[in-house]
């Protein structure tokens, strides 16, 4: 027979064993459910933020181009469209 002594050892670490399974349980349910988190606010702010070159960007490049094209072309295009073009 085993002793009493023995019994609450056994009893103890069975004990012990089923509490440090549902702590790690636990933790790692908080550790899905910050990783889920982290993942669905990265992707909401991924929709909302402006991409690297914005629109203001965009419009302001666009508008120097043009003036820069119209700089460089502009004696061609006068010269061809004296000419008839």
């Amino acid at each position: 027979m085993i002793s009493i002594l023995a019994r609450e050892r056994l009893l103890g670490a069975a004990l012990g064993g089923m509490l440090a399974g549902a702590i790690v349980l636990e933790e790692r349910k908080r550790i899905y459910r910050s990783i889920s988190n982290d993942r669905s606010r990265l992707a909401a702010q991924a929709q909302k933020s402006e991409p690297i070159f914005g629109k203001e960007f965009r419009s302001e490049f666009a508008h120097l181009w043009n003036k820069s094209v119209d700089r460089t072309l502009g004696p061609v295009i006068e010269y061809l469209s004296s000419r008839g073009w």
